[in-house]
C-alpha cells in the first residue's frame, strides 16, 4: 500500500525566503529517492506544504534517516513559527 504524507510548515514572516530555499533543496534531494513518488510543494504566503507518496514504509523509513531531512529538521526549528505538523494517510476513496 502506497503510503502519503503532508507536511505543514509555517515559517515565520521574516524568514519566509530562507524557508523556501531550504525547502526547495530539500525537495530537490527528496525527489532522488528510490522509494519517493511523489514530492511536490504548495505554498501561500509563509505556509509551505509538502505532499508527499512513497512506495512503502521501507522507503519511508530511508528517507526519515537521509542527511537531507534530518539537517532540514535541525535548521528549521527556529525558523518556523510552530513545530512541522506531519499526517501520515492512506487514499480511502
Amino acid at each position: 500500500i502506497m503510503i502519503s504524507i503532508t507536511a505543514i510548515i509555517k515559517s515565520k514572516f521574516e524568514n519566509v525566503e530562507q524557508v523556501q530555499n531550504m525547502i526547495h533543496h530539500l525537495v530537490t534531494e527528496t525527489r532522488k529517492e528510490a522509494a519517493c513518488i511523489r514530492y511536490d510543494l504548495h505554498t501561500s504566503e509563509n505556509v509551505f506544504i509538502l505532499w508527499e507518496e512513497w512506495t512503502d514504509q521501507p522507503g519511508l523509513d530511508i528517507h526519515n534517516n537521509q542527511p537531507h531531512l534530518l539537517d532540514f529538521i535541525d535548521n528549521i526549528a527556529d525558523l518556523a513559527s510552530g513545530p512541522i505538523q506531519v499526517y501520515k494517510t492512506t487514499q480511502s476513496l
